[in-house]
């Protein structure tokens, strides 16, 4: 649940944006983050992480560039703008060999387990299985925005159903390679 709160500032976004407007929904989404980390770097027994960092620096470029450029992005092209900085934030995790799920399971499990081969390749499969599923989300964001002839629901549907299939697997996988008898 903790790292679903993660994405509390694209909620924030989300929001804000349908019902004020693009660049407050930015705003919103920095500030968000912004009050996490803040909040993470306080709180004991609690850590920054990469996934938050990269939310606040990609809202908070995305506001300043609004603000002093005054962007006049549609909203599926900020929604583009947007979920492709979160597939790169959680392909830069990988990259930096800290898969941006370790960071939240380490604050839940004991650290014995932390350096465990196959609890570091759970976490390789659940990163992986997000950033599909922003793949797809960046996918639909493009359709939406360079194609508008094709219902928005479409693009509504895939990134809801991205989106599912992601936090579906982060819960369901964990438990099937515990449940799998080992050789």
């Amino acid at each position: 649940m903790n790292m679903l709160l993660a994405f509390a500032p694209f909620i924030a976004f989300v929001v804000i944006e349908r019902t004020v407007g693009v660049s407050a929904g930015l705003a919103a989404g920095a500030f968000v983050s912004a009050v996490m980390l803040v909040r993470d770097f306080l709180s004991r027994g609690r850590h920054v992480k990469i996934l938050e960092i990269g939310t606040l620096l990609l809202f908070a470029a995305l506001s300043l560039y609004s603000l002093i450029y005054g962007a006049l992005w549609s909203v599926s092209a900020v929604r583009l703008r947007v979920d492709a900085g979160l597939f790169l934030i959680v392909l830069a995790s990988i990259a930096l060999r800290q898969p941006f799920t370790l960071q939240y399971v380490r604050e839940k499990v004991a650290s014995e387990v932390w350096n465990s081969p196959s609890f570091v390749r759970v976490n390789y499969a659940i990163t992986f299985a997000w950033v599909l599923a922003f793949a797809a989300m960046v996918a639909a964001d493009l359709l939406m925005t360079y194609l508008p002839s094709v219902p928005h629901s479409i693009g509504i549907a895939s990134t809801v159903v991205a989106l599912y299939a992601a936090v579906k697997f982060t819960g369901w996988y964990p438990q099937q390679q515990r449940a799998a008898p080992r050789s």
